[in-house]
């Protein structure tokens, strides 16, 4: 029993001589655990002899802390990543009793501040962390496997393996904390490939203004036959205005998405794009800020979704 005698999935574990996940998974009735049912008995006696009793409220009170995660989300994130992430996430969660907050908008520490002395949640979580790095060993994203660094790498890869050589990587008009990051790990993924390095410019959302954006770029930039966009919101801005422009896609210039939002499939040329489900990663992040064994939690690979853009 821990030192402030307060009974813990930890001790209910060490009692019954399994690890905490699977006394998680034994408490809350987890259907999708294939656990025997001599291993529950011996879980559910431990929890009884201890005194452990898996109510929200009880719990709140023996831990310290509510049964709320909060997950921050910035600007400009929302798309089909961020829906599947947050639908694993909160699935998750539901599984091992604990409920979903989802903030949106610009956080400071302030604001954090001000939801910690609120509700003193479970963790705090900032979307997509376990995602955007690109350290391929420390990195439980797996950023160069499965993460951001690997899904940057595989549109780059496709525009490559249709012959283009100078890509552009067109970005949101307004601040986001990713366009860094992702320019960096095209920029890697550029010098394995052995191409130049991407240019980038800016979309905004007006269409005249991108109208004129694409022009000005490409006018700056006449060896570019190719540009991937930030997300397929951007992306089908450069299709609207490549078309205003006159310029034929993919003849003149090829365009990819990333994110697949669907909307892709309803233009013309339908956008080729990259899809990633994010359910897996939203599942990790989860798994990771409840101290729960992660082992086994693979997103299925990202693919590329072939359309007419390039």
């Amino acid at each position: 029993m821990g030192t402030s005698g307060r009974v813990t999935l930890n001790d209910v574990a060490a009692a019954s001589g399994v690890s905490r996940a699977t006394v998680s998974f034994v408490l809350n009735d987890d259907p999708r655990q294939t656990i025997s049912a001599a291993t529950r008995d011996r879980v559910k006696q431990a929890a009884r002899d201890l005194g452990y009793v898996p109510h929200g409220v009880a719990r709140a009170l023996r831990e310290g802390s509510s049964r709320v995660v909060v997950l921050n989300l910035d600007p400009g994130l929302e798309g089909h990543y961020a829906r599947s992430y947050v639908r694993g996430l909160d699935a998750e969660l539901a599984d091992h009793g604990l409920v979903l907050l989802v903030r949106h908008g610009r956080h400071t520490a302030r604001s954090t501040q001000q939801v910690l002395d609120a509700i003193s949640p479970r963790a705090v979580i900032r979307f997509g962390e376990t995602y955007l790095t690109g350290h391929e060993l420390d990195d439980s994203g797996g950023g160069w496997r499965d993460g951001l660094a690997a899904h940057a790498a595989l549109q780059l890869r496709h525009l490559v393996e249709h012959g283009h050589r100078r890509v552009a990587v067109a970005l949101p008009d307004s601040d986001t904390p990713l366009a860094a990051t992702r320019l960096r790990f095209t920029a890697q993924a550029a010098d394995t490939l052995g191409v130049p390095g991407p240019l980038s410019f800016g979309t905004p959302l007006d269409r005249a203004a991108c109208a004129s954006a694409v022009e000005e770029f490409l006018a700056g930039a006449p060896g570019v036959t190719a540009i991937a966009g930030f997300n397929d919101d951007v992306a089908l801005r450069v299709l609207t205005a490549l078309k205003d422009l006159g310029r034929e896609v993919p003849r003149d210039v090829a365009v990819i998405g990333f994110d697949d939002n669907g909307y892709g499939a309803y233009v013309s040329p339908a956008l080729t794009t990259v899809s990633v489900d994010a359910e897996a990663h939203g599942r990790l992040s989860a798994r990771l800020a409840l101290g729960l064994d992660a082992t086994g939690l693979r997103p299925p690979p990202a693919h590329v979704v072939v359309r007419d853009s390039v």
